[in-house]
C-alpha cells in the first residue's frame, strides 16, 4: 500500500458564511419554488394552492400525505413548515425545492413524450 506524505495532501475546505435566517429570506425562497411550480393545472393543486395561499398548511400537509405521488402537493406541502423559521428551515426548503424540480421535471418529460408521440405516429 503506497504511503501518502502529509505535505502531498491538499484539503479544499470551504467557509460558508450563514446569514441570519430572516422571514423576507425565507419568503423569497418560497417564491423561488412557487415559480418553479407555476400555476395549478389540476383541481387538486388548484386546491392545495388555495389553502396554501390561504395560511392553511393542515390541509396543504393532509393533500401531501394522501396524493403521495403528486410533487406539486408534496412541495407546497413543505412550504409552510418552512414559514416557521425552525433550525430545520433550511432542510425544509431543500426538500420542497426537490419536490418542485421533481414536479417540473416530470411536467417536461410528459411534454417531450407527448412531442415524440405525434412526431413519430
Amino acid at each position: 500500500m503506497p504511503q501518502v506524505k502529509a505535505e502531498n495532501l491538499e484539503i479544499n475546505m470551504q467557509t460558508v458564511e450563514t446569514r441570519e435566517l430572516t422571514i423576507e429570506r425565507v419568503n423569497q425562497a418560497v417564491d423561488a419554488i412557487l415559480n418553479v411550480l407555476g400555476n395549478p393545472e389540476n383541481d387538486l393543486h388548484t386546491q392545495a394552492y388555495t389553502a396554501f395561499s390561504a395560511g392553511d398548511y393542515q390541509t396543504v400537509k393532509r393533500l401531501a400525505s394522501t396524493n403521495l405521488s403528486d410533487y406539486y402537493c408534496k412541495a407546497l406541502g413543505y412550504l409552510g413548515g418552512a414559514l416557521k423559521l425552525t433550525p430545520n428551515t433550511d432542510t425544509i426548503l431543500a426538500e420542497s425545492a426537490r419536490a418542485a424540480a421533481d414536479f417540473a421535471k416530470e411536467k417536461v418529460l410528459l411534454q417531450l413524450g407527448d412531442a415524440i408521440a405525434k412526431a413519430l405516429n
